[in-house]
């Protein structure tokens, strides 16, 4: 979504939009189980800030207004810090 490269879906991460009293909040969804509409984005950070510049959450998921990335991001953030490397984009052996 960010990068708009194509991965296979074994690579990507499901987000989902929830709404909540303020607007929607954006979730991560690594079982592929929980219900509504569905964005793929690389585990990759610089991915996931490139989807936030262009606005391609509320596009990609059919939503007004910004959603809150905080619980994606952590998410995002525990991720990459927990293998050492991001697991997106670039970061197959060659």
């Amino acid at each position: 979504m960010g990068c708009r490269r194509r991965a296979p879906a074994a690579e990507l991460l499901r987000i989902i939009a929830i709404e909540n009293g303020a607007g929607h909040s954006l979730s991560p969804d690594p079982g592929r189980n929980r219900p509504g509409r569905g964005a793929y984005l690389h585990l990759d950070p610089a991915c996931f800030t490139l989807a936030q510049r262009r606005r391609a959450f509320g596009r990609a998921l059919r939503i007004t207004g910004a959603p809150d990335t905080g619980e994606l991001a952590e998410y995002l953030r525990a991720s990459t810090t927990t293998s050492g490397h991001p697991t997106g984009r670039g970061s197959q052996a060659r």
